[in-house]
């Protein structure tokens, strides 16, 4: 096994090693000991990563694959389920729980752990996506952007500062800095403009976080993600990774700027580039990337994070992910007489429970439950796939896995990323 010593945030700071939340010893009900934030890579295969991540609500298996749960909810389903999915972490988002519930109501409910029942790590989003993908119409200066609700139309303004502000109210264990995601196809110029002013904006978020920290030194042990933007130029991947990298002793790195529609070639040469620019004593989270296929790909270029809509997205259109027939849609009248359980393969639920042929009954007939069920079976179908490559990882039998799971998947979708 691989030790890698602890990023510590403030390592370089004055006085700042006696906040909580920078190098503090803990015991988690296991042998040993270990330090909050530390990365561990246990086994490698190619580049490829098995290795463990140490938070204040729990520690994760990497790689790990997050459910998303935008409004504080992986949405239809409880914590008790999700859990029992076999999820580690789950995500919220910023943009999202400012504008509602509030972040002042959140904290005064305990936070978002004790305000959604989930009592294991949670990732918030800066809400940098959203701002600019619903606001409808937002305005990008340098003090921040301005948007209208997509709730109401109301307007606000988020700066750095006021964003880190909202997550450390929130009080997940990783919070993302807020950043500039260009679009997919974003020219070099556009690109450039997004990345150099992310830079900027991290400065200002990684001063506020250590001025809120100090300030409050027995809030939420938190800690903060820088996040690589540079779209889909090679030369301006690596000049973001190098500069950002270069800001700050941080504990995770995020990629960011991914699976917006780029096709998915140029997805896969964006983290072949980046992969011997970011260090491998700190975790790497591929944001908004989801599917099955990218997940192994990403896993396969030493991303260690994964988080996406796409599960329950899919399962609350009816679109299920199956081994050996890729994804299909139970609304098909193939279905309507078919005895079988929606994936053989799985050991979920929905899969363990309840025929095809019921499935499809219950999604023609209207049934919110149809929407649940295949919502679990592509929860669980990515959380056991994760499980599965860190079990190939750990045997040194990565590349026969990824090729076998490849040929089993029989993957039916179109070459372009969307998250």
């Amino acid at each position: 096994m691989v030790r890698l010593a602890p990023c510590g945030y403030f390592a370089q700071t004055t006085g700042a090693s006696r906040l909580a939340s920078a190098a503090r010893t803990e015991t988690a009900g296991r042998p040993g000991r270990y330090t909050l934030f530390e990365f561990e890579v246990h086994s490698t295969d190619g580049r490829a990563r098995a290795g463990t991540f140490h938070l204040p609500h729990g520690s994760l298996e990497t790689p790990v694959f997050m459910p998303v749960g935008t409004q504080a909810v992986v949405k239809t389903l409880t914590p008790g389920e999700v859990e029992a999915l076999g999820a580690q972490i789950i995500l919220a988002n910023t943009y999202h729980l400012y504008l509602r519930p509030g972040h002042e109501v959140v904290r005064e409910m305990g936070g978002v752990h004790r305000f959604q029942g989930w009592d294991r790590p949670i990732l918030t989003d800066s809400g940098g996506f959203q701002v600019f993908s619903l606001s409808g119409i937002s305005t990008i200066a340098e003090e921040g952007v301005t948007f209208r609700s997509h709730i109401d139309g109301s307007r606000h303004l988020f700066t750095p500062e006021r964003v880190i502000e909202i997550e450390r109210a929130l009080g997940a264990d990783v919070i993302m800095a807020f950043d500039q995601c260009p679009p997919g196809q974003a020219s070099p110029a556009l690109a450039t403009e997004a990345y150099e002013r992310t830079l900027r904006w991290l400065e200002r978020c990684r001063a506020h976080f250590q001025e809120l920290q100090e300030e409050d030194p027995d809030g939420p042990r938190q800690t903060l993600f820088p996040i690589v933007q540079g779209g889909v130029h090679p030369e301006l991947r690596i000049a973001s990774a190098r500069a950002t990298l270069s800001m700050g002793h941080w504990n995770g790195v995020a990629i960011g700027g991914l699976s917006v529609g780029e096709p998915k070639p140029v997805m896969y040469e964006m983290l072949d580039v980046l992969g011997p620019e970011l260090p491998s004593g700190m975790p790497r989270y591929l944001m908004g990337v989801g599917y099955p296929e990218d997940v192994v790909e990403g896993i396969a270029r030493g991303v260690d994070m994964f988080d996406c809509v796409a599960p329950t997205r899919n399962g609350r259109n009816g679109a299920a992910w199956i081994m050996g027939e890729g994804q299909v849609n139970i609304k098909g009248t193939r279905f309507r007489t078919d005895p079988g359980p929606l994936d053989p393969a799985c050991d979920c639920y929905t899969c363990r429970t309840f025929t095809r042929a019921y499935l499809r009954h219950l999604w023609v007939a209207g049934e919110p439950l149809a929407q649940r069920l295949i919502s679990i079976h592509n929860l669980r179908f990515l959380t056991a796939l994760a499980e599965g490559a860190r079990t190939a990882i750990r045997e040194a039998r990565f590349e026969s896995w990824r090729r076998e799971w490849h040929t089993g998947f029989k993957v039916n979708r179109a070459g372009t990323t969307s998250g």
